[in-house]
């Protein structure tokens, strides 16, 4: 679909660079904003392993203050992140939404040394989504590892 950028809603949302006046602290997700082709190894009992393509698709949004992406895998997971630095905890905001399985959640993002690590607790939604059990309440990581200009690892 080649949706025109002259569509309001397209013009209030994107932003092509983040908040001057947030900016430094805007640094540790700018490398994002951009298009990503994505390998995805899923490993299921045992030793099995499914390899998938994907894709990630990531901007600038809401003057800039925030950076909403795409992640689409598919058949596995079709969804969104918001994801905004909040100064009250000195770490990011992130919200995934997937409306194929279902499922919102929340996480909060902070550099870990070299890597950034989201963290929250599974929702029973992305427990069902995934087949595990409903009310584990395990903690969710996505890790964001070895980030060159051209390439990531996301486990």
């Amino acid at each position: 679909m080649n949706i025109p950028s002259s569509l309001p809603l397209v013009r209030a949302l994107l932003a092509d660079r983040p908040a001057p006046d947030r900016a430094e602290n805007l640094k540790l997700y700018s490398w994002f904003v951009g298009k990503w082709e994505m390998d995805v190894a899923m490993r299921g009992v045992g030793d099995t392993q499914e390899t998938m393509r994907g894709m990630v698709s990531a901007a600038w949004v809401l003057e800039g203050r925030a950076i909403q992406d795409v992640f689409a895998v598919p058949g596995l997971f079709y969804g969104t992140s918001l994801r905004f630095y909040d100064p009250n905890l000195n770490a990011w905001q992130v919200f995934w939404i997937d409306p194929l399985k279902s499922v919102f959640f929340r996480m909060i993002g902070r550099a870990q040394g070299n890597e950034i690590v989201n963290e929250g607790k599974e929702t029973p939604e992305l427990a069902r989504a995934y087949g595990l059990p409903e009310h584990s309440s395990a903690t969710v990581r996505w890790i964001f590892a070895k980030i060159t200009p051209n390439s990531f690892h996301w486990r």
